[in-house]
């Protein structure tokens, strides 16, 4: 029977603005001077590179960055300097917009929850049935959930730069299956990687998968998961 059930953050409950919107605010901030058609250009590049975090990953990952990318989400620093090397990558018009870039992406207003979210884990809350969420991420991403108005419905976080270990190492699920208090084979892992998030059934976990879209894409796959918690 499931008891609780486990979220990750990007593609599932929430999703990253675009590139270009993402770009155009942070030259906006700045005060930059760049035509359109340099903005779309810079944007093409950036999307080239991967270097927003939740968004397309590389097309073609520089050799010298291996490393630094299979473990960007192990810790804060790591994370910070994965994503702004690749941001580098794309040639941009102000060395300075690496940071600003890798800022803009940690703060609520670059998120969007899907049209689902807030119901589904509202409609769970209101059965009793506690939730988690486990993300591979170099940030605090608390912040986000309050400002969407939906923290009071999580009951616990497992982020892979607070333990040091990432998705899909069972340790991370195990870590939350822990928080919430419930053995793995009564948790339901929720999520879109077909690799990392699929590691909660090395524990037993069930997963059920959705798919990453943008969010007026899929408006209503959360709330499979109500069924499934209610089938069990």
């Amino acid at each position: 029977m499931i008891k609780g059930v486990m979220f990750d953050f990007s593609g599932t409950l929430f999703h990253i603005e675009s590139v270009p919107q993402w770009l155009e605010a942070v030259v906006s901030e700045a005060g930059l001077d760049m035509s359109e058609g340099e903005l779309a250009a810079c944007a093409g590049r950036l999307t080239e590179a991967g270097a927003l975090p939740g968004g397309p990953p590389p097309r073609a990952l520089p050799a010298h960055l291996d490393t630094l990318w299979r473990e960007r989400d192990l810790s804060a620093e790591r994370h910070r300097a994965a994503y702004t090397a690749l941001a580098r990558e794309a040639s941009l018009p102000s060395v300075e917009l690496a940071d600003a870039l890798y800022d803009r992406h940690r703060t609520p207003t670059a998120w969007r929850p899907y049209p689902d979210t807030e119901a589904t884990l509202r409609a769970l809350h209101e059965r009793g049935v506690p939730v988690a969420v486990v993300s591979n991420i170099g940030w605090d991403l608390r912040p986000v959930f309050r400002d969407h108005g939906v923290h009071g419905l999580v009951d616990t976080y497992a982020l892979s730069f607070e333990h040091g270990v990432q998705k899909p190492d069972p340790e991370l699920f195990q870590v939350a299956c822990d928080k919430l208090g419930l053995p793995p084979g009564e948790v339901l892992m929720v999520g879109d990687d077909r690799v990392a998030d699929v590691g909660a059934a090395a524990l037993g976990c069930q997963v059920h998968l959705v798919d990453h879209k943008p969010v007026e894409c899929r408006p209503n796959a959360l709330r499979a998961v109500l069924e499934v918690v209610r089938e069990r």
